[in-house]
């Protein structure tokens, strides 16, 4: 009872581990292992102090030399994890290396899409929007601000799983996965963006219509009645048109882009928008 409770590790060698795997996950991708690289890199000194014989040792490299792809900061559970599991198999337990690898291949993929979502399409749109009125306005700090708070509120996040992984095993993938305040967190984040970006369509994407009407000896454009109806709907249509072609349509980017720049062009030819 004494061995298991036992603990191999201290709390530097865990902060080691986080340190090389925070900066290197996204660093070393080969085309045949993609980051296999980067975590046999993050766990080697924890294997070094496990495994004393050599024979061990290389068993544990090479079976974490094995494919592995997921998001590198809500990817970071997954090495937590992995290290406890490690220290309880060198303490004896009955933890088989296809357990090991089963856990780090059957969860790669949800975290990867967890962190994708949360990640790149709402924190970072997030941030970014805040900081989009700065950068109309010519401040330097819009260039730079983005960047620290990304990646301060990235580290955070990677720090806190990789730990909470060590700590709570192998359960503690199962915990976050099926704990529903993800979901929510998520959620009220969506709408949150979805409120920031129709805010942000209706003061960036600029689109009006020029033609003249004369109305009571008056020249007026058909811009301003559409204005009366709810200003900003031209832009916030144009946005929803190009979401369409996207979502449903499958229309690619580059034609996307093309096909904005010709008939902004053709409009404003002849005097269209």
């Amino acid at each position: 009872m004494e061995k298991q409770d036992e603990k191999l590790l201290t709390k530097k060698d865990i902060l080691r581990s986080w340190m090389y795997w925070l900066g290197t996950c996204e660093l070393s991708n080969s085309f045949e292992r993609l980051q296999s690289l980067s975590f046999a890199a993050c766990i080697t000194p924890i294997l070094k102090k496990l495994y004393k014989e050599d024979e061990e040792l290389s068993s544990a490299l090479t079976r974490h030399l094995t494919f592995f792809n997921t998001e590198g900061i809500w990817g970071s559970l997954i090495p937590g994890i992995t290290i406890a599991m490690e220290e309880e198999k060198a303490k004896g337990e009955d933890i088989s290396n296809e357990v090991i690898t089963g856990l780090k291949t059957g969860f790669m993929g949800p975290l990867a899409g967890i962190g994708d979502t949360i990640d790149w399409g709402i924190i970072r749109p997030i941030v970014i929007g805040i900081f989009l009125p700065m950068a109309s306005a010519g401040s330097w700090i819009a260039g730079i601000g983005p960047f620290i708070i990304c990646s301060a509120i990235s580290t955070a996040i990677s720090y806190y799983l990789f730990h909470t992984g060590y700590k709570v095993g192998r359960r503690s993938i199962l915990q976050v996965l099926k704990d529903g305040r993800i979901n929510q967190f998520i959620t009220g984040a969506s709408v949150l963006g979805m409120f920031m970006m129709g805010n942000l369509s209706s003061q960036y994407v600029e689109l009006s219509l020029k033609p003249k009407i004369t109305l009571d000896g008056e020249q007026v454009t058909i811009q301003s009645f559409v204005d009366q109806i709810l200003p900003g709907l031209l832009p916030v249509l144009a946005v929803f048109l190009i979401y369409y072609l996207i979502k449903y349509r499958n229309v690619k980017y580059t034609h996307i882009l093309l096909g904005v720049l010709v008939l902004s062009l053709l409009g404003a030819f002849v005097g269209l928008v």
